[in-house]
């Protein structure tokens, strides 16, 4: 099979979630684009694509399905969301202190902030390429851009206890 068969044709979230953030939407649809555009995603034991992906949670874990691009149900995975826990919620703090300091003057506060970001962004992409070693191969830019997807499925659904408190 060619390099270019083992990739991601279509990516979906669960939308069935009431709140939106424009930031986070937004971050969404930059992430799916550039997932889009260029991406590595190999399911282990599958033949080859492209793929599609669909995201969502069920019963508090991370529901990746994927079918191929006909829409045929290749496999579903299931992720804990629990190694992510930390990650998650030092991210959605730094994020926040990303957006409070957009509005405020100090360029130098904003690119501090901006690195910590960058920093939790790839720990936690890492982790999640991790977990899904065995399930399924991607590599690192495409890790980071589900990372952004899972991120704005959770944000969300404001109640999901990863991220709240």
């Amino acid at each position: 099979m060619a390099a270019a068969d083992f990739r991601l044709c279509d990516v979906s979230l669960d939308r069935s979630f009431g709140g939106q953030d424009a930031r986070v939407e937004r971050e969404q649809a930059i992430a799916i684009v550039d997932l889009l555009e260029c991406n590595t995603f190999i399911p282990v034991g599958h033949g080859g694509g492209p793929y599609r992906l669909r995201v969502e949670t069920a019963d508090g874990r991370l529901a990746l399905h994927i079918a191929d691009d006909e829409g045929t149900h290749v496999v579903s995975h299931y992720l804990s969301l629990t190694p992510f826990r930390r990650l998650l919620k030092d991210y959605t703090r730094i994020c926040e202190s990303y957006y409070d300091a957009i509005c405020r003057p100090g360029r130098e506060r904003l690119e501090a902030i901006d690195m910590g970001r960058r920093g939790i962004h790839n720990e936690t992409a890492e982790l999640l390429r991790e977990r899904l070693s065995s399930k399924v191969g991607v590599d690192k830019d495409t890790a980071r851009r589900l990372f952004t997807l899972i991120y704005a499925l959770l944000a969300r659904n404001a109640t999901h206890r990863i991220l709240s408190s």
